[in-house]
């Protein structure tokens, strides 16, 4: 086929427009079915027609499980993390409409963890000469910026992590309020995603441990509690 030859979209079958072709690793895909995409997905042009058709069917299940979702707590800023308490989910998003926007929901048990990095970035200060030039002083001085960047790992099959800048605005001053914000916000991000999953985790392992046989604090009897934690002979808590 010639560079300017007519594609069709290996999705949806309508034809794609000029500039408007989005490789795959076996096949073309069309930007209104890139769009349906999750955000954090980034390997589009080595996965194959099928993996992208596989992801779509994904999202589309996925409009389910957000029109369900009812945050119960909210961490803003650049990117807002969303929890639903009850259902031990939560999605990130940047948009206020976030449910036109389909994000991706996750469980707390797909969290693998979190990382923080402050990036520091500095540049000169130069004086002003009476001829208009830039001097460097003596010694130089120097201007410094500040970025908290947070990636959360996940396990999911369409992405391994979400990452974002936690401040709005560049902070220029290291140990002032907006630092000290920044960071009380990243660690309240972490520390609540982290003790999420450490606790659905507890829950797994609990359910799966084996039942151990106990003595009845009511009729004595050595007994094997039942599902809800009664003993088999006399119902009595244990």
């Amino acid at each position: 086929m010639g560079l300017f030859d007519k594609k069709y979209c290996d999705i949806c079958g309508e034809k794609i427009g000029l500039l408007g072709n989005r490789k795959l690793d076996d096949g073309n895909l069309c930007k209104d079915c890139a769009k349906k995409l999750s955000p954090f997905f980034s390997d589009r042009r080595h996965s194959t027609v099928a993996e992208i058709k596989e992801q779509l069917e994904y999202r589309e299940a996925n409009k389910e499980k957000v029109a369900a979702f009812n945050p119960t707590k909210t961490i803003g800023g650049n990117m807002n993390i969303l929890f639903d308490e009850d259902k031990h989910q939560w999605i990130a998003t940047r948009m206020r409409n976030w449910r036109n926007e389909n994000p991706d929901v996750l469980e707390y048990s797909q969290v693998t963890g979190c990382t923080l990095d402050i990036d520091e970035s500095k540049s000169e200060v130069y004086r002003q000469t009476a001829d208009g030039k830039n001097e460097s002083y003596n010694p130089p001085r120097y201007a410094y910026s500040y970025d908290f960047n947070m990636t959360i790992h996940v396990n999911s099959p369409w992405f391994e992590q979400i990452s974002f800048q936690i401040n709005d605005d560049e902070i220029s001053q290291r140990g002032g309020i907006a630092y000290r914000e920044a960071q009380a916000k990243a660690d309240e991000i972490k520390a609540e995603l982290m003790q999420a999953r450490d606790a659905e985790r507890e829950a797994a392992s609990a359910a799966n441990a084996p039942n151990t046989a106990v003595v009845c604090p009511h009729c004595h009897a050595t007994t094997m509690p039942d599902a809800n934690g009664c003993c088999e002979y006399c119902g009595g808590a244990v």
